[in-house]
């Protein structure tokens, strides 16, 4: 069963109100302020923290929006503070209004029931054999599990912090080698929330790999992303691959990431199979076990309600903005 249904990062109604909002005059409203390097390092930390402010501001009207309108599980972006990995958070002119807006959202969260994940981006290695590569995605790592800590979310893989293994250098074993290593590497505020998904190409790792190979040897949980499924097997079919990701979360419900083919929806071979929809039509299947979904569909909230219209679940708010 579904418990949950999500979205990630970016709000449609309130980003562009004047396409997809209801009020056509509202001011926007998102979390994903940033600039070029060029226009951080001309006007340096005192603008990203103003912009980073008002992505803090903005997630808490994100998530009051959320709440009013049925949606308990949502995607943070990491685009949160601008250029983070540049400087440290508390060094950052209005850290102390940041720090207490953020504070403000984690206890909305928690008042609410609701759940708050987030995805690093796919530059995140902890494969590579580069030093520096790895330090440098320690070091953003390190950054989103600051930001959970200010949100007070709490340390486990409920709140999780969700990458790839994502390469293996020509050398499988290595490379796993080297993720497992690097995971201790990692404090105990990312280690107890960081989780690890399938890819969506058949050189690379699958569901059942990330079991032998991940799971078995340091604990974390696995997110089954049902699209990249289809791309690299391990062997599995899809149900098989659900019910053995979902059994590394123990008493946490599972998270899994669902989409559909962009190809597919818009009839035109010329787009990439693993490019996503812009809404999902099929009605998932969670096969019997209770799932929170996150769904990775380009019109992210609009996608999940239009989703509910078309298979008959009704939204238990009224959308209200």
């Amino acid at each position: 069963m579904i418990n949950n249904m999500g979205y990630a990062c970016i709000n449609m109604r309130l980003n562009d109100p004047k396409n997809y909002g209801l009020n056509k005059k509202a001011e926007r409203v998102t979390t994903n302020r940033s600039m070029i390097k060029r226009t951080f390092k001309a006007k340096g930390m005192d603008y990203a923290g103003l912009l980073a402010l008002q992505n803090c501001r903005d997630l808490l009207t994100i998530l009051k929006w959320n709440k009013a309108n049925g949606f308990d599980f949502f995607r943070l972006s990491s685009d949160l503070i601008p250029w983070a990995s540049e400087y440290d958070i508390e060094d950052l002119p209005q850290f102390n209004l940041i720090e207490q807006v953020l504070f403000d959202c984690g206890l909305f969260v928690e008042e609410n029931g609701m759940r708050i994940t987030s995805h690093p981006g796919p530059f995140n290695k902890l494969t590579s054999p580069k030093e520096h590569v790895v330090a440098n995605t320690i070091k953003d790592l390190e950054n989103h599990g600051k930001i959970f800590d200010l949100l007070c979310l709490q340390r486990s893989p409920f709140a999780k912090l969700n990458i790839h293994v994502g390469a293996h250098y020509n050398d499988r074993r290595m490379a796993l080698d080297n993720f497992c290593k690097n995971f201790e590497r990692l404090s105990e505020g990312v280690r107890s929330r960081l989780t690890v998904e399938n890819d969506d190409r058949a050189s690379l790792y699958s569901t059942k790999e990330l079991y032998d190979e991940v799971f078995s040897r340091i604990g974390i949980p696995i997110v089954h992303d049902y699209h990249h499924h289809g791309f690299c097997t391990g062997g599995l079919s899809q149900e098989e691959a659900i019910k053995l990701a979902a059994s590394t979360w123990g008493d946490i419900v599972p998270v899994v990431h669902y989409s559909e083919s962009r190809r597919d929806e818009k009839g035109d071979d010329t787009i990439k199979p693993q490019a996503h929809s812009d809404y999902i039509y099929d009605k998932i299947d969670t096969y019997g076990v209770k799932l929170d979904v996150m769904v990775e569909a380009k019109m992210k909230e609009l996608t999940v309600l239009r989703y509910k219209e078309l298979h008959g679940e009704e939204n238990e708010r009224k959308i209200v903005a």
